[in-house]
């Protein structure tokens, strides 16, 4: 379990919390790491943009990744179509 500062080390005394707690980290970990990935993406593409050096490939990989992310329910399937329609109109301009 991941205690950081400042926190205070108060697990459940009940059974089914205590996996509650372990699965939320686990699932947090997770979420996290996805959204990491593809904000990281977004930013190759954004700075490619700002390059004018924005070619289908880059696009499609990043229009993926946000994919990926409203696949596994990170993030919304609407906030991701939001997204990858920035993305494209982001693309038309460079």
């Amino acid at each position: 379990m991941l205690i950081l500062p400042g926190e205070v080390n108060t697990l459940p005394n009940i059974k089914s919390a205590i996996k509650r707690v372990k699965v939320n980290e686990k699932k947090n970990l997770r979420n996290r790491m996805i959204k990491s990935a593809m904000k990281t993406q977004i930013k190759k593409f954004e700075t490619a943009a700002s390059a004018n050096e924005v070619d289908v490939k880059l696009l499609s990989a990043t229009q993926g990744a946000v994919d990926k992310a409203a696949a596994k329910g990170v993030i919304h399937k609407n906030a991701a179509n939001r997204k990858k329609a920035r993305l494209a109109k982001r693309a038309q301009k460079a």
